[in-house]
């Protein structure tokens, strides 16, 4: 385990006040085969359930009695055919007292603690699932269909869960740092193989490689490809191009599943053409515009519309866009280039938390998405920012052809885009910059113990340096 057995005690009490009643639920994993059952994925454990009884093994789930006070840790205790071929593991037993629960039993006594509470017209709480095994077994628990149970979660578990995950503790920064390091090195390793004629895939597996030897995996899967147009562009086997430019988005992930998270855009060739390094240029101001605002009691909303300004002086500065700012961000006409929201929280998930719902988790009562308008629909978050918070700042530029091409014909805020001028960067591709922010007492600040190059010249230097 991470921590010592009184954080893991502390986080289930006061989760246990803030619900207030009823049972709670929190399932870990199972083992995920990919094409047969003894062929599987790596293990990767549920980031709720690791957060509040920090073990790792499958097949387990954590309950809380916020009534009585009780805990359990079930599951059932691993065969002898299992320690032959992976190997003697603690008894689920000892695992709860290693994280503080005095109460320990097969998974079979997870019915019967829901039945009896359902018979007692208690609440059953549980978090909106995202497993199917795990969606089958709360079928057979609650009756509750699959297809109804994300409708069916507990708000309330979910607001008590988001309250307590989104502000991170010393002990969470000071592991988040490690997958910053170990993403530092990927990074610098994507822009030291950045030359024409290798391959998207070769680089990609390197990074991969280098998580993997630190007995981490990489954090999402890597995103790398001279198409920076495409927000999910996945490494291909198509060789690297001169004169291009080499988005590449990726981070670690630690054995304890903390995240690391950052976007660097390299020049194939090893210096950017006078209009990469304008468009560049534009989105490090947006970027560095985030860090100086961001701060305790600012709207995340607001960091993600100065970004979008800075983007659009700059977008008209070049001739790209006209007219007035304010109407320009107002219609949304920004959105054709800078396509996404700023940023996201980040911790024991890479967006973290999402799976519990991004209103739930990026919003709040007084700022709530706006789902009508392009590009403003996609902000993962706007809520007022908390001392602790861990966000990603990620502005970007991009040159969609389809959504040129669609917005031209239908004359989309023309008033405020130049088209014609346009045209000449269809084959752009895209920019994205990205580092990983902590909110604290009186600003912010970069995680990591180093940052990655990421200034035009320093980043031309770096290549320069590392070619010879």
């Amino acid at each position: 385990m991470l921590f010592d057995i009184k954080t893991y005690t502390e986080r289930r009490a006061r989760l246990r006040r803030q619900v207030g009643h009823g049972l709670i639920l929190l399932p870990g994993n199972n083992e995920s085969p990919m094409n047969y059952p003894a062929n599987t994925y790596k293990f990767r454990q549920d980031s709720t359930f690791l957060y509040f009884f920090g073990q790792h093994r499958d097949g387990l789930c954590g309950v809380i009695d916020c009534d009585s006070g009780e805990e359990w840790l079930v599951g059932d205790d691993i065969s002898l055919d299992d320690i032959v071929w992976f190997g003697a593991v603690a008894s689920v037993a000892d695992m709860a007292a290693e994280c503080g629960v005095a109460k320990s039993g097969p998974m079979s006594q997870l019915q019967m603690l829901v039945d009896t509470a359902r018979r007692q017209g208690r609440t059953i709480h549980f978090l909106p699932p995202y497993r199917h095994d795990w969606m089958i077994q709360l079928m057979d628990l609650t009756g509750i269909h699959p297809r109804d149970q994300k409708g069916a979660a507990s708000l309330t578990l979910i607001s008590a869960v988001v309250e307590q995950r989104a502000s991170k503790s010393a002990g969470e920064i000071a592991e988040i740092e490690r997958a910053m390091d170990i993403g530092y090195e990927m990074h610098t390793t994507a822009m030291r193989l950045c030359r024409p004629g290798v391959t998207e895939q070769e680089i990609a597996g390197r990074l991969a490689g280098i998580a993997q030897s630190r007995g981490c995996i990489a954090s999402f899967q890597t995103i790398l490809s001279m198409h920076g147009e495409i927000q999910h562009g996945y490494p291909s086997p198509r060789p690297l191009e001169a004169g291009r430019l080499m988005l590449c988005d990726c981070g670690a992930e630690t054995n304890e599943n903390y995240c690391s998270d950052n976007t660097r855009v390299t020049p194939v060739s090893g210096r950017f053409t006078p209009e990469q390094r304008d468009i560049y240029q534009a989105v490090l101001d947006a970027h560095d515009a985030v860090v100086e605002m961001a701060a305790p009691g600012v709207k995340w909303w607001d960091c993600h519309f100065a970004a979008a300004r800075v983007i659009t002086e700059h977008l008209k500065a070049i001739g790209l866009m006209r007219g007035n700012t304010d109407d320009a961000l107002e219609a949304g006409a920004h959105a054709m280039f800078f396509v996404h929201g700023l940023g996201h929280m980040m911790g024991m998930d890479v967006h973290d938390m999402e799976g519990l719902g991004q209103i739930y988790v990026g919003f709040d009562d007084e700022v709530r998405p706006r789902l009508d308008q392009f590009g403003t629909n996609c902000l993962r978050c706007g809520r007022r920012m908390q001392e602790g918070f861990v966000m990603t700042d990620e502005p970007g530029i991009y040159f969609i052809p389809a959504l040129i091409d669609d917005w031209r014909a239908s004359g989309h805020n023309a008033e405020f885009i130049n088209f014609d001028r346009v045209e000449a960067y269809r084959n752009f591709g895209g920019i994205r910059l990205e580092d990983d922010l902590l909110i604290t007492a009186d600003g912010c600040r970069y995680l990591g113990s180093k940052r990655i190059p990421i200034r035009p010249d320093e980043v031309e230097a770096f290549i320069e340096r590392e070619r010879q």
